[in-house]
């Protein structure tokens, strides 16, 4: 018995000598973080998008910045490029133009994050883009928009200039019209002016789909919410020249009045919150979008001017 005492003894102090040993740890860490070179795509971004702005805008596919509900694919490098110019003639240098740069750098998001096709819904809808927290853009599709800008896509084949507005132009500024609006809020009025007619997610679904104009609402998703009814009333009517807004009008017939209530609410909102003129605005997207379109801006150029 006493030796197998001593023994268990002679394993503790063993044990106790190794215990005390001091450890030397490795002085390299186990986390590599990956370094990517940058491209001359990298470095046009930095110079009209993160110095003036400080804005980022990534290309490149995230897993973290995805989201994980739905399966998304990367944007491609030559469209990604395309976009870059287009949310920045079209969207970020109009607000420059109307309200000054001083209001742009404060207000747009600091970033957009793009990937290559449309997030689809279970309910037959798409998710085109959408704005979290007043800080990011996403937008989807990228890689459509070839199709879009040569032919025009889905519905609006044919006409490129009202694809582009409506899967792309117009969705940024929904989005940034929802972060306009989470920094100052819109006149609980436009709530009400077709309180009883939001429906939620049945504004794809008959009579509402097709009849939203009868009702008083300016696109089949303005009958989501009011909150989503105050940003498609403003980007669709930046997006469209008079025309287009008084034919909307008279598709509403009665109801015309609501949707003229509504407009007006949104000017006053938009003049007042950030001293920006509505029709001013649209002038200056409608201009810039027929700059694009005559070619008067190379969307694949990137050299750094």
């Amino acid at each position: 018995m006493k030796k197998y005492i001593l023994i268990a003894a002679v394993a503790l102090l063993a044990g106790a000598a190794v215990s005390c040993e001091k450890e030397t740890l490795n002085p390299e860490s186990v986390i590599q973080v990956s370094q990517t070179e940058l491209n001359d795509f990298d470095k046009w971004l930095e110079a009209n998008y993160r110095n003036p702005y400080n804005i980022d805008f990534k290309y490149r596919y995230e897993m973290n910045e995805s989201d994980m509900n739905y399966f998304t694919i990367p944007a491609e490098y030559e469209y990604s490029i395309v976009m870059a110019h287009l949310v920045k003639y079209l969207c970020v240098e109009t607000y420059d133009e109307v309200a000054g740069i001083s209001f742009t750098r404060k207000y747009f998001p600091k970033m957009f994050f793009l990937t290559g096709e449309w997030e689809y819904r279970n309910n037959g809808t798409i998710i085109l883009g959408t704005a979290e927290g007043g800080k990011k853009i996403f937008l989807a599709g990228i890689n459509l928009l070839k199709e879009t800008l040569e032919e025009g896509y889905g519905d609006f084949y044919g006409n490129p200039e009202e694809s582009l507005n409506h899967y792309f132009i117009k969705t940024i500024h929904h989005e940034f019209t929802h972060i306009l609006n989470q920094n100052k809020d819109y006149p609980v009025e436009f709530k009400s002016i077709t309180g009883t007619g939001y429906v939620a997610d049945s504004w794809n679904e008959e009579p509402y789909e097709s009849h939203h104009l009868e009702y008083g609402f300016i696109t089949d998703y303005s009958q989501h919410s009011h909150g989503e009814d105050f940003a498609e009333m403003l980007s669709e009517y930046i997006t469209h020249d008079q025309e287009w807004w008084e034919q909307q009008l008279e598709g509403a017939g009665d109801a015309a009045q609501y949707l003229e209530a509504k407009l007006d609410i949104v000017r006053d909102y938009l003049q007042s919150a950030y001293s920006i003129d509505l029709d001013r605005l649209r002038a200056t997207v409608l201009r810039r979008q027929d700059d694009v379109f005559s070619g008067k801006v190379d969307l694949h150029d990137i050299t750094i001017k």
